[in-house]
């Protein structure tokens, strides 16, 4: 029998590794391509029996018919989303697998890192005394035990982050489109309308997907209706915040801060070394501007646990296709997320 012939796009040292290891078990024959999938170069997947991609490679309706005229039977993709692929293309053409739960301790840890950072101002005390200045001015915080945190996507990564701020004896509004009754009972929590979250929240998370009903729902009327000096926290998507928005809050104090693991044009700059360039995104160089704001790039996942997790479930999405049965974490056009 011949090896399953896999192409691994956006492929960093750290996935090679991963990926690696684990195909000891699997033993496909894997090739790995540094940069992204895009439609000038998706002739390179021809000849291979599955692509493996990341959220930033784009798979349009165009290149959905030049994978399947190559020969590929399906899309791998190593994350939870599903976004940058045209599910409604794939459909009767590729089949389309993800990994819908890597690591959600992971995300929700990070969360909270970006968090206790804005509040107590690590960030900017780390650079400080690194220049002998102790001086405690601009450096005040708040304890978070007794404030209000609103948790809008009660999915893994959601319930993670609950549990941990139940921690901090905070008090802990939900948000989901389909609430969670019996998680609600047994945290003790309570799922709310958005306004109320918006309005009695003194930290916002999001960790919703991005779907057509909550891109930009953070926009320039939720952040009017947000209690003034609010911390927004994003390890979602980045289209769940109208950036532009965001910096008319942060300028007028409306915002309080904020803490961004993903940001909307993320796939032009994340995972990338910029720094021997001008950054040309003019609203990204602007919100790097604030001192209270904390902008990572999209590393909420990144930990060991969670690498080993990505590869070990995305090659057994690949395996199990290509040994018949049913993909167990299989995403199409109208299927439930």
């Amino acid at each position: 029998m011949n090896r399953l012939k896999l192409a691994f796009f956006d492929a960093r040292p750290y996935d090679i590794e991963a990926f690696s290891e684990i195909n000891k078990k699997y033993d496909f024959e894997i090739k790995y391509f540094k940069f992204h999938l895009t439609a000038d170069n998706v002739i390179l997947a021809k000849g291979y029996d599955a692509i493996v991609i990341f959220v930033n490679d784009t798979i349009d309706a165009g290149m959905i018919l030049k994978l399947n005229e190559f020969g590929v039977r399906l899309i791998a993709l190593r994350s939870s989303g599903f976004n940058n692929v045209d599910l409604k293309a794939a459909l009767n053409h590729i089949r389309v697998v993800r990994v819908p739960a890597y690591s959600p301790n992971a995300v929700a840890e990070h969360t909270v890192a970006l968090m206790l950072t804005l509040n107590r101002k690590i960030h900017r005390a780390y650079y400080r005394t690194r220049d002998s200045n102790f001086s405690l001015h601009g450096l005040l915080g708040f304890d978070m035990q007794g404030k209000t945190a609103g948790v809008i996507g009660t999915g893994r990564i959601g319930k993670s982050l609950v549990g941990i701020l139940l921690g901090f004896r905070m008090e802990v509004l939900l948000n989901d489109k389909f609430p969670d009754r019996k998680f609600e009972s047994e945290m003790r929590c309570k799922y709310v309308t958005l306004r109320e979250v918006y309005e009695k929240s003194d930290i916002i998370s999001l960790n919703c997907p991005l779907t057509g009903e909550t891109e930009y729902m953070i926009d320039a009327d939720a952040i009017s209706a947000m209690k003034r000096g609010v911390m927004l926290i994003n390890t979602g998507r980045g289209k769940l915040i109208k950036t532009s928005d965001l910096v008319e809050g942060l300028k007028s104090g409306q915002i309080g801060s904020a803490g961004l693991d993903v940001y909307e044009e993320e796939s032009q700059f994340f995972f990338e070394d910029l720094s021997d360039r001008v950054l040309p995104d003019d609203v990204l160089a602007r919100l790097l501007t604030f001192n209270n704001v904390i902008i990572t790039s999209h590393q909420g996942y990144f930990t060991r646990e969670a690498l080993h997790n990505i590869a070990e479930t995305t090659l057994s999405n690949i395996d199990g296709f290509f040994s018949g049965r049913e993909p167990v974490n299989e995403v199409c056009f109208n299927c439930p997320d």
